[in-house]
């Protein structure tokens, strides 16, 4: 079963959820309670780790509905250390997902802040040997391809040729005022790239990446165009995949539910269930 959208998360395992989303006291298999609520989750252990180990992924399986879609990224190895000059070891991940292909989103490969338009013929190979059945996500973050010009312009001509979705960050948001002191905020604004949002969708599957701001008002004027735009691409047939950060992601259970709920009521979309942290509350 494929959904019009899919919304999550950046992780799924997160303490500060822990009376919210999770009951207060929730055992170690966090994954199999927040995929009764979240449809997809971004995996950004792998950028650090690496591929899991089989057993590992054997258990993520079990722990999710069929419908269910991991967007894992590709090991910062491959991408940064490497620059994708050795694609046995890209192959060698996908490979390791095996177990999980059934339920893979798009899987991001997110490139250096210098990875630019000279690099373009390494991320070409990429997406040539790239298995036609897995969806790809690519997310630049060098200047050189936000600015309209012909590195641009090659960069999505690559990714429309071999059908690959270019991840949109919308920082817009975070920056739009300054931390003001909010420790959370000044922190996420340092770690973040400061990059115009340019809104094209390459692929079948778009890929948008909201970051938040600690100001709920903020976040909904900034989130408000884009319930057209993800409305459009659903009529187009297309699958969407919306993942939601705040600052210090505390609040991104609640921020991820506040923003799909408009969506949901113009979409005909399903609401998202109560969180388990809640329900048990109201209960005592």
């Amino acid at each position: 079963m494929t959904l019009p959208i899919y919304l999550g998360l950046p992780m799924w395992a997160n303490a500060d959820w822990l009376g919210s989303l999770y009951p207060p006291h929730a055992g170690r298999e966090l994954l199999h309670d927040y995929a009764k609520v979240f449809s997809s989750v971004e995996g950004n252990t792998t950028f650090y780790s690496g591929a899991p180990r089989s057993d590992i992924v054997a258990t993520w399986a079990r722990q999710v509905p069929p419908h269910f879609r991991f967007c894992f990224k590709l090991p910062a190895s491959i991408t940064h250390e490497q620059r994708l000059t050795r694609l046995e070891d890209a192959w060698a991940f996908l490979h390791a997902l095996a177990p999980l292909h059934a339920r893979l989103g798009p899987t991001m490969v997110q490139l250096p802040r210098d990875f630019g338009s000279r690099e373009l013929p390494k991320l070409k190979a990429l997406l040539a040997g790239w298995p036609r059945d897995l969806p790809c996500a690519v997310e630049v973050r060098h200047p050189e391809f936000f600015h309209k010009g012909e590195a641009e312009k090659a960069l999505n001509r690559l990714l429309i040729t071999y059908r690959a979705n270019r991840v949109m960050l919308d920082v817009r948001p975070l920056f739009s005022t300054p931390a003001h002191g909010h420790s959370g905020l000044a922190k996420a604004q340092q770690e973040k790239p400061k990059l115009p949002l340019h809104v094209l969708s390459t692929g079948d599957s778009p890929v948008i990446r909201f970051i938040g701001h600690i100001d709920k008002l903020i976040n909904k004027r900034y989130f408000a165009p884009w319930e057209k735009r993800l409305n459009l691409w659903i009529s187009q047939g297309k699958t969407v995949f919306l993942f939601v950060h705040t600052p210090d992601n505390r609040e991104a259970p609640e921020m991820a539910r506040s923003l799909y709920k408009p969506l949901a009521k113009d979409s005909y979309l399903p609401e998202l269930p109560p969180f388990a942290g809640e329900q048990q509350t109201r209960l005592f």
